[in-house]
Order: structure tokens, then C-alpha cells, then sequence
């Protein structure tokens, strides 16, 4: 039998120590907390935590070292009215678990119970936390510190991205050391992107709805641990920390600033009918947002809502934020559903979590994106986060896909869009680059499908296309699909220029979906959470390497331009940008409501975007100057240089003065 000493109340989980491992772990309302460790052919000892300080359990383990197995049985009331759903049949996950092994399968066994618990013991499948000890060199890492106003996100997916890339080693396709290789650095130095934001690698888990209709959670939006890191991943799931501490240390050598997409608003547990892994089993009362009769908010559509106000929880999400940042070196956080971060229970830009990361001297210093909205009562949030967070801005995405692809926005709209929504987020501590503007991300369209579909096609979802938006704001040119005749081609292909120029030079920060840049398609697909295949992964082999070079030549193009890289306001007069109708002169005020959707941007006096949103080929007159249409728009050896502008039917083009 093992045998426990008191041990220490903290730091939180299983800390290694010189002669052994220290256990803590929350639990305001448990009667006793066993903690139970495995040998090799899973064999079970289970010893009661022997010390308790307020509400930490805890233990030290002599001669216990890092790859022990373990896990947490706790004894305590059933009572899901008051919230309490102590099992100690199941085993539960340290919500503190560097590593977790084991697969979360659809079983009954993982079922605590609804009514009443559930007798049946669930070791024998149950996932195992495993203790971590990884040093490791950083050689002297330094983070980019890229300036907002020169920031151009790459929203991508681990496996995605590199599973199909001809040019990688096959072993290591689609995984964290992918990301460092040099063939993949060369891609992101040749596109000219500062940040990878990498959608969710903490340890998940695939809903039992989707396990039973074959299919998997992809994204990755349904996190078992938010400390571990997701296995799969790995080209050697034994060395899966050091392989990203290689890929974070290689793209910082590049100059490349690595954000992570993080979870922190649900858990795997889903609903009271879902699975339990941890924290359910844990503290249920306290980790979660419940009702009166016991049951869980659902305000993230995923069956629970984690309750970022309680001093416990957010203090867990602290530690868990300086984790991936103390041992991953990595610059920034995509907080997914953000709102619910802010919630207590309406939402408060001053709430509890958020004001601690406000106050973290070394967390308030990193890139904070928000995607201000939930899907409870009130929970569209958009442009009242506070410095310094970012958001997710969904009114530029909207905009612009209605001012190219539906031609019903008026100009003013348009414009006050591509000013980085200065009216919504102009306002004392705010920049510009608190708009991250986006045409499409991984939830929607990919840019090719937006070009080439009306509707959504998701039927391999099972869901019989009901799932994924159904307002898209697309337009297929004529032909729904991908197949269209060459016309109908050339005019989609003057569509995604024209996006892509919007994004890429408007003001704000630029965010560009992996993929978009060389043409990949989902097929219609719009909701391709579940659809871990040949679906999402991107193929190499059929990239358009002619519309990366027009992606790479924007984004080098705004890095030239002031207006856009100073992070500053625009102001009248102030010269960074004049706004100009096809005759070359000021818009009037009366044009700005007129739905002509012609329009002619002065960026830093220097450059001249032209937009022909409208169905037909339109006339434009420069103004007064000699100009010359750039790359992407000229070749880099013939430069065109003109007065006068036949803009194609959805078409943009962008000039320089001559010098």
C-alpha cells in the first residue's frame, strides 16, 4: 500500500519535488478525496489525501516521480438540486493535469448519474492524469513583441495545416513540430503573416453525438484539461511539450508571434446527461453556472457555462493562462466566447476574471483577442471589452462580404467599417487595432466557397443541413459549386481579390484564414467542426500559388503605408486617408448614403485603393497626379501607369504616385 504524508496546500496538482510529488486539489464541498494511482498494467491503490487547508486537499507522495498514472475519487453529497454530484465510482481528471491519456469515449460508464449516482466504477476505461516534469533550454527565446499597427494574424489548425504538405517529412505531417520546419517558416515569411493563432490545443474531447455518428471534433472547442496539452498532435506523444516548445522557439527565431485559441468558457462535460471527467465530479456548485433546480446556463450552446466570477475558478484560469505562457513562451490568447468570461451573472467589462488579466503584469502585456459574444441573454458584446483586449469584429466580416457580394451597403457603412469601426471602438485606451477584422475564420465559409456558393452544404454533418449559418452574405457568380465555366471563374476570382484587399488594407488588425491565401474549399461546408478529413485538411498539391503571391504582395504593400501600421485614429485632415468618388473629387455628404458602391481610398497620400462594387464595368478618374497601378495589380517589372481606370464588375486595383 502507498502511503501519504501531509504534504503541502499549493502550488495547485501534482508538483514533482526532489524525494517525491506533492498533490493539491480544490474542493470546497467533498467529504474526503482519495487519491488513486495506477502501475503499468493499470492497477489501481487508492489513499485518502491526508491534509486539508480550507478547502485544498492535499498530499506528498514519497519516491513518486513524473510519469506516474493517477487520478481522484470524491466522497460527498448527492444532492443535484443544491448542484452537488459527488461519485466516488468515477475517476476524475486533476483539473490541473499537465498530460492526459486515455481516450474519452462514449460509454456509460463515464455517466455519474442523474437522479441518483451511478454505482458502476469506471476505472478500468477512465482517463488518467500523468505527472509532468519537462525542463527544458530556451536558449535565450525572446518573444517578437510584434506592434499591433504591424500585425497580420494567420488563424490555422495544427494538423490541418501540414497533414497534406508534400514537402514535410511524412512523419511529422500535421503535427507542433510541423509548425517550427523550416518549410513552414518559409511559407510564413513568404506570405508576410506575424502571428500564427493556433485553433484549440489543450486536451478534448469528441461529443458522444458525434463518436456515435463516426465523426470527431476537429476544431477541438470542447476542452477535457485546459493545463494539458492535446496528444494527437504529437509526432511523439512522449516529447508532445517539447515538440511545441521547439515550434514556439523556431517561428520566435523567425520573427513570428504564436496565439493560442483557448477554452475557458465549457467544459467536455456537456450537460447534466453529458460525461464526467473532473470538475463536475470535483466541485460541481463551484465551477459551474446553475440554476435554482440544479441544472447548468447553457449561454455557450455546449450544455454548461464555467462560472468565470467565482474567486476559485478564477484564479484556476490564472494559473492556467501563466502556464501556457510560462512554459510555452507564447505570445497571446484567442479567448473563444469570450462574454462568458465576463459574466456575473450579466455581463461586466470589469468583471472579476477580466480585471485579473488587466492586472497581471505579465498577461496584459500579450495579445488579447476576444470573441465578444455568447449565445445567452445579452451576450453580444461586441466593442465593450476594454483595453487590453482586441475583438473579433463581425461587423467588418458582414460588411464587406455586403459591399462586394451583395452590393446593399451604403458607402458610409463601408468606409466607417474599413476605419476600423471607429464607432464602435474609438474611445479613450482603445486603438485601432482593437478591431480584428476578418473576412472568413474556421466557423463559416472558406473565401473560395464564399465566392461559389449561395447556400451551405453540411450535410456530411449529420444534421441534415440544419447546423452551420444560413445567412452568408456568399454569392456563387451564376453556378452554385466549385465547377463554373472560365467567365464565371475570372469574375470569382476578381471577387476574392477584392475581399482580400479590403482586409488586408483596411485599418484595424488583419486576420487571414489558413487556406484562403492558395484557394482551399470545404465544399459548401460552413460548419465543418466535425470533419476531421480530407474535407479540412488543406491540399498542397492543388494550392493557388498565383493568389498567395497576391496576399503576400498586399500585406507587404500595407506594411509600407503609415495610415495603417501607426496604429493611430484617423482624423479629418490629417492625411492618412482621403475618401474620393470616381471622378476623383471628396465624397459629398449626400454620396455617402447612396448605394453606388464606387469609392476611391487616398491611404497616407501616397496610396489609392479603387472599389467597384457594382455589377457592371465602371469608369473612374484618378486624382490630379501621376499614378501607377502596383503589385499585385502590375507586374513588379511593368508597372501600369494611368489616369484613367476601367474597373471590372466587383473589382478593386491599388495605385502609387510615381515617383
Amino acid at each position: 500500500m502507498i502511503a501519504l504524508t501531509v504534504g503541502e496546500a499549493g502550488p495547485p496538482g501534482a508538483q514533482v519535488q526532489q524525494s517525491g510529488v506533492n498533490f493539491a486539489l480544490f474542493s470546497a464541498h467533498a467529504e474526503q478525496v482519495e487519491l488513486c494511482v495506477f502501475d503499468d498494467n493499470g492497477n489501481e491503490q487508492r489513499v485518502n489525501l491526508p491534509g486539508k487547508t480550507g478547502d485544498i486537499w492535499h498530499g506528498f507522495l514519497e519516491g513518486a516521480k513524473p510519469g506516474l498514472k493517477y487520478g481522484y475519487r470524491l466522497h460527498g453529497p448527492w444532492q443535484p438540486e443544491r448542484g452537488h454530484r459527488f461519485n466516488p465510482a468515477k475517476l476524475l481528471l486533476d483539473p490541473y493535469a499537465r498530460r492526459i491519456e486515455g481516450q474519452a469515449a462514449d460509454n456509460p460508464l463515464f455517466h455519474s448519474g442523474y437522479e441518483t449516482p451511478s454505482p458502476l466504477d469506471n476505472a478500468a476505461i477512465a482517463l488518467k492524469s500523468v505527472v509532468v516534469d519537462a525542463p527544458y533550454d530556451w536558449q535565450g527565446d525572446a518573444p517578437p513583441r510584434t506592434p499591433w499597427g504591424k500585425t497580420v494574424i494567420y488563424e490555422a489548425h495544427v494538423k490541418g495545416l501540414t497533414l497534406r504538405h508534400p514537402a514535410l517529412p511524412p512523419e511529422i505531417r500535421g503535427t507542433y513540430k510541423a509548425l517550427g520546419h523550416p518549410v513552414m517558416i518559409d511559407w510564413f515569411k513568404r506570405l508576410g503573416i506575424t502571428a500564427v493563432e493556433l485553433l484549440p490545443i489543450a486536451s478534448m474531447a469528441s461529443e458522444p453525438r458525434l463518436q456515435k455518428l463516426g465523426l470527431s471534433n476537429y476544431w477541438g472547442y470542447n476542452p477535457l484539461g485546459i493545463f494539458a496539452l492535446e496528444l494527437r498532435y504529437a509526432s511523439n506523444s512522449q516529447n508532445a511539450i517539447n515538440e511545441l516548445r521547439d515550434a514556439v522557439k523556431a517561428l520566435h527565431q523567425a520573427g513570428i508571434e504564436v496565439i493560442l485559441d483557448i477554452v475557458l468558457n465549457h467544459s467536455a462535460e456537456l450537460d447534466i446527461h453529458g460525461p464526467t471527467f473532473s470538475l463536475r465530479g470535483i466541485d460541481n456548485a463551484v465551477y459551474y453556472w446553475l440554476q435554482d433546480d440544479g441544472d447548468y446556463f447553457n449561454w455557450t450552446g455546449c450544455g454548461n457555462t464555467i462560472n468565470c466570477s467565482n474567486p476559485v475558478v478564477v484564479e484556476y484560469i490564472h494559473d492556467c493562462l501563466r502556464y501556457w505562457v510560462d512554459t510555452f513562451h507564447v505570445d497571446g490568447f484567442r479567448f473563444d466566447l469570450a462574454t462568458v468570461l465576463g459574466r456575473t451573472p450579466g455581463f461586466n467589462a470589469q468583471a472579476p476574471l477580466l480585471e485579473m488579466i488587466r492586472n497581471d503584469p505579465q498577461l496584459r502585456n500579450l495579445k488579447l483577442i476576444a470573441e465578444p459574444w455568447d449565445v445567452g441573454s445579452d451576450g453580444y458584446q461586441v466593442g465593450n471589452f476594454s483595453a487590453p483586449f482586441v475583438e473579433w469584429n463581425d461587423r467588418f466580416r458582414d460588411a464587406t462580404r455586403r459591399f462586394w457580394l451583395e452590393h446593399s451597403l451604403p458607402l458610409g457603412d463601408f468606409a466607417t467599417r474599413f476605419a476600423a469601426s471607429s464607432d464602435i471602438y474609438k474611445r479613450p485606451e482603445r486603438a485601432p487595432s482593437s478591431s480584428v477584422n476578418f473576412i472568413t475564420a474556421h466557423d463559416g465559409f472558406t473565401l473560395r466557397d464564399l465566392v461559389s456558393f449561395d447556400h451551405k452544404h453540411n450535410e456530411a454533418n449529420g444534421e441534415n443541413n440544419r447546423d452551420g449559418a444560413t445567412i452568408n452574405h456568399s454569392y456563387n457568380h451564376g453556378v452554385e459549386g466549385l465547377n463554373a465555366d472560365p467567365d464565371t471563374q475570372l469574375r470569382r476570382r476578381i471577387s476574392m481579390q477584392a475581399l482580400l484587399t479590403s482586409l488586408l488594407l483596411a485599418q484595424g488588425t488583419p486576420m487571414l484564414l489558413a487556406g484562403d491565401e492558395m484557394g482551399h474549399s470545404q465544399q459548401g461546408n460552413n460548419n465543418a467542426y466535425c470533419q476531421d478529413n480530407a474535407l479540412t485538411w488543406l491540399d498542397w498539391a492543388q494550392a493557388d500559388y498565383a493568389l498567395a503571391d497576391f496576399v503576400a504582395a498586399l500585406i507587404r504593400l500595407r506594411q509600407q503605408i503609415p495610415a495603417l501600421s501607426q496604429n493611430s485614429w484617423w482624423e479629418e485632415g490629417d492625411g492618412n486617408v482621403v475618401w474620393l468618388n470616381s471622378q476623383g473629387q471628396p465624397l459629398q455628404s449626400q454620396e455617402w448614403a447612396w448605394e453606388a458602391h464606387r469609392i476611391q481610398i487616398l491611404l497616407s497620400g501616397e496610396v489609392l485603393l479603387l472599389a467597384n462594387a457594382t455589377p457592371e464595368e465602371a469608369q473612374f478618374t484618378l486624382p490630379e497626379g501621376e499614378w501607377r497601378a502596383v503589385p499585385p495589380f502590375a507586374g513588379d517589372d511593368n508597372p501600369v501607369e494611368m489616369s484613367v481606370w476601367h474597373g471590372p464588375a466587383h473589382g478593386v486595383c491599388v495605385f502609387q504616385r510615381s515617383i
